[in-house]
């Protein structure tokens, strides 16, 4: 018995020092439903107050387990009630004096980001969602750690295409106004169809109405470690890559239950779920396209990639679900491109273009992430790129997303910086025809037949 501890415990060293496995985030959820009001100066000091009381502790227990347990936790944020729940007194002016109160309690909390800046419409528009809706550029432009999101579709409603249509035009408007930073303010922004409210991954967190007055959820990683493992089983069959897939993503979500409960007891806040999404860094080694190439694929993006992530993505949730009763979030395998250094590699050498990323999303956690575009792509092509994720979610009853960044002056080939865990994007092609008419329709694309099953 000493010694499977004993190896155990090596084992995970090693997956720490050597293979970028990591705690990629605790994020503490926050209800404002509480913090309601008319007046916004009232609204903002009651948030100011919720936030900085509930979350005092939550960057400093995030450093004690660090210290204590040996286990990187690169990210403690924070996820609030869609803000637009509280909006529907206020203008878009008003809304971003709420961002700012935001953002300057996730900076007195310490922590990386708050996501809740958000709008869940669906089905359609409260006065509130459209006055944060029309507030998002502004209020990315002006605050360093808010993230915002907008669900614009789900399985149950349809797709709102009223809002596909704003959400192209929003996301060129804060292209514009953050254009210093090569349009930094998008990659803050996810559109989303099904979005999940116990999400602890940015940009896209919120706490969702159903959730309790706080709660503690988990994001792991750790492509790194599954690349190693399948360096192990080279050339045997995908019954053998799959169970080997399963094993490494039972001990990853072990260790991030452990981590969310220990959490949950220090800061008396109740566990909620752990997300066990494969989330790639920049660095080399750490990237969900090597561990697609290390199944046989010469690149990512050629013939058989979709197959193989959607194996990856399968396998990932069947080895999480053995280790963790409250398994949640998105949980599967995150292909944002600008953040994973095989995929940056596959778009430059031509394989992996937006076509078959979108083809990839079908089988994947989430879809089209951090994604860049030439600057000069129009709002109604930015809109029709989101329709076609939205559905692609809403028939297969999954959540997708679209954060893509049209970088003001860029053009294909050209790369762009943003730094940390978001890396750096090459520029990639779209089509040059348009969609303008289509997006122009409006109205809502009905939800599908297999939705009705009460």
């Amino acid at each position: 018995m000493r010694k499977i501890v004993h190896s155990d415990i090596l084992e995970t060293i090693q997956m720490v020092d050597d293979h970028h496995l990591d705690i990629r985030t605790i994020t503490m959820g926050i209800t404002l439903l509480d913090c309601v009001g008319d007046d916004i100066d009232t609204v903002c000091r009651k948030v100011y107050d919720k936030i900085t009381t509930k979350a005092q502790n939550l960057v400093r227990c995030g450093e004690d387990i660090e210290m204590e347990f040996g286990i990187p936790i690169v990210n403690k944020r924070i996820s609030v009630t869609p803000v637009s729940l509280l909006a529907n007194p206020f203008s878009p002016e008003e809304c971003v004096k709420l961002a700012i109160t935001l953002d300057k309690a996730a900076k007195e909390t310490g922590v990386n980001f708050l996501g809740g800046y958000s709008a869940l419409v669906h089905k359609g528009y409260t006065k509130g969602d459209r006055a944060l809706i029309a507030s998002i550029p502004e209020a990315l432009a002006v605050t360093e750690r808010v993230c915002s999101s907008v669900n614009i579709g789900t399985t149950k409603a349809g797709i709102n295409m009223d809002a596909v249509k704003q959400m192209g035009e929003i996301i060129k408007h804060i292209a514009e106004r953050t254009k210093e930073s090569a349009g930094f303010g998008c990659a803050k922004l996810v559109v989303f169809c099904n979005a999940p409210e116990d999400n602890p991954f940015m940009a896209g967190a919120f706490h969702g109405v159903g959730e309790p007055e706080t709660v503690i959820n988990v994001g792991v990683s750790g492509p790194g470690v599954v690349k190693y493992a399948l360096e192990k089983v080279k050339g045997q069959d995908f019954g053998v890559v799959a169970e080997t897939i399963k094993k490494t993503a039972f001990k990853v979500t072990r260790m991030g239950q452990l981590v969310a409960q220990e959490a949950s007891r220090r800061l008396n806040t109740q566990f909620g779920i752990v997300d066990l999404s494969l989330a790639p860094t920049p660095a080399v080694g750490d990237s969900v396209a090597t561990i697609l190439e290390e199944m046989g694929l010469e690149c990512c993006g050629t013939h058989g990639t979709t197959a193989a992530l959607a194996l990856l993505n399968d396998a990932v949730k069947k080895g999480g679900v053995m280790a963790s009763s409250y398994v949640g979030g998105l949980s599967g395998a995150f292909i944002p491109v600008s953040e994973d250094a095989g995929m940056i590699a596959a778009v430059q050498k031509g394989v992996l273009t937006l076509d078959k990323l979108e083809a990839m999303t079908c089988v994947c956690s989430v879809g089209l992430d951090m994604i860049v575009v030439p600057g000069d792509t129009p709002a109604a092509t930015i809109s029709a790129i989101i329709a076609d994720e939205a559905a692609i979610g809403m028939i297969n009853q999954k959540t997708t997303a679209v954060r893509i960044i049209p970088a003001p002056g860029k053009q294909v080939g050209d790369m762009v910086e943003f730094g940390g865990l978001l890396g750096s994007g090459p520029v990639q092609p779209v089509h040059p025809q348009s969609s303008a008419d289509f997006v122009a329709r409006g109205g809502r694309i009905p939800a599908p037949i297999h939705s009705l099953r009460n």
